[in-house]
This record gives C-alpha cells, structure tokens and sequence, in this order.
C-alpha cells in the first residue's frame, strides 16, 4: 500500500462515538454529539489543545489534556484527534501508540484497528528483524477491525455513501492484512477467502495476486487455480516468470500451454469457470511407461529405484524378479566407504544429492590405501539381494561386490621396503 492511501484512511477515519468536545454553556457543534464536557477548565483545556496553532502544539497540548483529565468523557476523541495530528508530523510509532491507548478506551474503534493493522502490515513488508510477528499482530487486529466495522455506526455527519466507501476501504486493508497473514501461518483456506475479496476489488494489485497465487500453490499437493494467478502476476511483474513456469512445469509435467496461460490470464480479469490445466502423469503411470521402453533387466539403476519405490505392486514385482540375484556391472558415485562396505549413490538425482541408494558389501576387503574417497566414481559388480522404500529414503544391497576401476593405485613399495624384503 502506498502511503497516499494511509493519509486517505485518516483523512476519512472518524470514531464512532465521535463528538466536538466543548465547555458547558458554550453552543455544541453537532446536535447528535455523544459527549459533553461538563467541566469548563476541562472544556477550556480541550479547545485550547484542539485550536493550537502547529501540529506540534497541538500533540504537546492534547497530551497534557490526557495526563490532566484521565477520565474525561472526550478521553477517545482526544486520542483520536492526536492519532490524525502525529500523522500530520508523520510520526508512525505515536500515531500507533495513540491507536493503541484509543483500543484501550474502546476496543472496537475502527479507526484505531484500521491504522494498527495497516501500519503493522506495511512495516513486515520492510525485511525488519520482527517482520513475522508484525505480520502476525496486523492479521489479528485486521480480523478484530473486519468485526467491528460489521456492526459500527455511521459517524455523525457523514453520508451513507461516505461511510459505505470508508468501510470498503478499510476492509480491504484487513481483508489484505489477514489474508497474507494466514498463508505465512499456512492457513491456506482462510488466506484464499479473504486475499479473492482483496484481487476481486483491486484486480491490479500484484501483490495480493502473488500471495492469492502462493495460497494455492503452496499447499501439498497444490491447487490448479494457482497456475491462472501465478501466470496473471508474472504479466505485470517480469520477475515473478520463471517461478511461474516452474510451477507451471512440476505441475503439469511440461512447459507445452504455458504461453497460452499467460495469454489467457493477460485477458481475464477473474479466473475463468471450470479453469484447469491437464495435471503430469502420476508416478505409478512414469513407472508404467518406463517399463514399456525395455525389459526389466534392460533398465538403469535409476529406473530400477523409481519403479520399485513409485511404481504398481504388478510393475515392482516384475522389475524385482528380473533382477533379483543376478550379477550387474553399473558405474557408481561414493558417499562412504569402508575396507567391507561402500555406500554409493547411482542415481543422478541421489549423486547430486550426495545421498547413497545402493550399498556394496565386498567379497574380499580392500587394503587400507584403496579405500577410495567420498565423491570418486566408481565402476561396480555386485547382485541385488534386497532393498528398502519408505517415502524419499530408497537402499538395494548388493551381495557378492567388486570394484572393477576406480580405486586408488596400490602404492608401490619404498626402496627401504625393498631392502627388507630381500634380506
């Protein structure tokens, strides 16, 4: 939010108990006036503040009047008057403090909800050290304000269709506030309620759209109106296009249709009915097609361990049966190793990862200067003898190794050696 729309929101904010207070005797400026100072020292001392010539001597004057008179009846409408002077001096920290004694006095006052929420909400959008728990704050009087405004009363003097507009737009600073509020907080349902209520009224605001989008998104697994919203943001901010066809690509498995999305989300204003993007083939339907390029003993390591961890039960026990205790040469990279063991890494994914998904149990142990580095590549035998699969976790044993080539050179005796083992 810009700040043109905070001196907006002020300009606009009244209390809704909000009254002209005067001494007693003097002519009330409004007949529906909720409260009168009775007192005409009080009343003398709230004018004098109210009249003051700077805005200075206007907030040093009417914090006197508070800290003299600490129960008048003009108690909120002297916070408010402060609240919209501190903004004058644009001093953010006394305008929140003024809301927050305001809550105190009225803890349904929309105008002092409004201005904490989106002062809050402006300053964890800044990459301060406590942006979270200032997020967090804005969403929770965000919903306290969405609440108040449902049953506050038309300020005095103001039009139904001055009051109908204030209350739009402090709603949709709330909505705005709450909405990002729960996606950080992974409430995902609530973010998309109120963040659609906030792109609905100001469909050019790229950021609501971005985390209209990101509450879609991100949730496991994501939701496909999230394609349309994450292509609309990538329209009017560049930066956000390689996320966008990212997003585009996991989910439907390739980038062919992307550019026809953005094309589509550039002209639409909302997301179209019964939108949706052909989702990527499930891992059991890649087992399955994997399975038709060549026999099961045909396959790479990396084939062997998608099917056997993603695959159907039909498509698994093939693959086992067919390797199962039978001798394979394939080229590995070490993670660990031992004189009897090495753990090893034979799927491209797993080698980036440096993660193991195949262990080697030696036939014969290596000499303690063969054992070969984490990272060396190496060319193995062995027989696959069993294997584990739960979730991203995946290990075949391999009975029966050898290591073919990749080893360290065995090192070549020194001359000393040589003259002992002559004599």
């Amino acid at each position: 939010m810009k700040k043109f729309l905070f001196v907006l929101l002020l300009a606009a904010a009244t209390t809704a108990a909000q009254a002209q207070a005067a001494p007693a005797g003097q002519q009330q400026p409004s007949d529906q006036q909720k409260h009168v100072i009775q007192d005409p020292a009080e009343g003398n001392a709230y004018m004098a503040a109210a009249n003051a010539a700077t805005p200075q001597d206007k907030a040093q004057m009417m914090e006197s009047f508070l800290q003299t008179y600490p129960s008048s009846v003009a108690k909120e409408d002297a916070l408010d008057f402060l609240l919209k002077t501190y903004q004058q001096m644009n001093n953010g920290a006394k305008v929140k403090d003024a809301a927050q004694r305001m809550l105190q006095v009225n803890p349904t006052n929309v105008t002092a909800l409004v201005v904490i929420t989106y002062l809050d909400h402006n300053a964890s959008q800044q990459n301060s050290p406590d942006a979270l728990s200032l997020l967090a704050e804005a969403g929770q009087y965000g919903a306290r304000c969405l609440e108040a405004l449902k049953t506050a009363p038309k300020p005095d003097g103001a039009t139904d269709e001055q009051w109908n507009t204030n209350k739009n737009s402090f709603a949709l600073i709330c909505e705005s506030a709450v909405g990002h509020a729960a996606l950080q907080s992974k409430d995902y349902a609530t973010a998309q309620t109120n963040l659609k209520i906030v792109v609905a009224a100001t469909p050019n605001d790229v950021t609501a759209i971005y985390w209209l989008a990101l509450s879609y998104l991100t949730p496991k697994p994501p939701v496909v109106d999230g394609l349309f919203w994450i292509a609309k943001a990538a329209n009017a901010a560049p930066a956000v296009l390689p996320y966008a066809k990212n997003q585009y690509t996991r989910y439907h498995g390739g980038v062919d249709g992307f550019d026809e999305l953005l094309a589509a989300a550039k002209a639409e204003a909302t997301i179209p009915a019964g939108f949706t993007v052909a989702p990527a083939p499930s891992p059991a339907d890649q087992a399955a097609d994997m399975m038709k390029k060549d026999t099961a003993d045909k396959l790479s390591f990396a084939e062997w361990q998608f099917i056997l961890a993603n695959g159907k039960k039909d498509d698994t026990e093939k693959v086992w049966t067919a390797i199962k205790g039978k001798p394979f040469r394939l080229v590995a990279s070490v993670i660990e190793a031992t004189k009897d063991t090495l753990k090893l890494a034979g799927s491209s994914d797993d080698i980036d990862a440096k993660k193991s998904d195949l262990t080697l149990k030696l036939k014969e142990p290596l000499a303690a200067g063969r054992i070969p580095q984490p990272g060396t590549q190496v060319t193995i035998q062995g027989t696959p003898a069993d294997y584990t699969s739960e979730g991203d976790n995946f290990n075949m044993n391999f009975s029966d190794g050898e290591v073919l080539a990749g080893l360290p050179e065995a090192k070549k005796p020194t001359a000393a050696h040589k003259t002992a083992a002559h004599h």
